[in-house]
């Protein structure tokens, strides 16, 4: 079974997708879903969805470590026809990952009590991404 999911972001930030998966997902068997993002400049990770300032943690984090690249930190960079934001973007999306594999157990994903499914955007500008989704029961 096999399914894509489109996800429109306002910009930079975590967009969860538990919900959009689990739906697809419900009266399901056991199994395995894999989802992977079809972009080189966003990821998709597990993270907690009980405490935003997780996420607003985790987004400080990854914007120190690669600021815009008009930082006079980055000025190595030679990637800029994209504007400020793309470069480090794909390096952002080349430390964390573009696919999840999640055990399925009775049509349900065996998540944690506090993990949530996460799109991660690292563009500053809207952009419509999608996800593969394979379930294998």
């Amino acid at each position: 079974m096999q399914t894509q999911f489109t996800i429109a972001t306002r910009g930079a930030g975590l967009y969860e997708v538990t919900d959009e998966v689990a739906g697809w997902l419900s009266g399901g068997g056991d199994g395995l879903v894999t989802l992977f993002l079809r972009h080189t400049s966003c990821s998709l990770l597990i993270q907690e969805n009980a405490d935003p300032s997780v996420q607003r943690d985790l987004a400080a984090f990854l914007g120190r470590l690669a600021p815009p690249a008009d930082d006079p930190a980055m000025r190595y960079l030679t990637h800029r026809a994209e504007g400020p934001d793309d470069m480090p973007a794909h390096i952002k999306a080349a430390l964390l990952p573009v696919s999840l594999s999640i055990p399925v157990l009775a049509g349900r994903m065996a998540l944690g009590t506090w993990q949530g499914i996460y799109l991660w955007e690292h563009r500053a500008a809207p952009h419509r991404r999608q996800i593969a989704a394979h379930f294998a029961g």
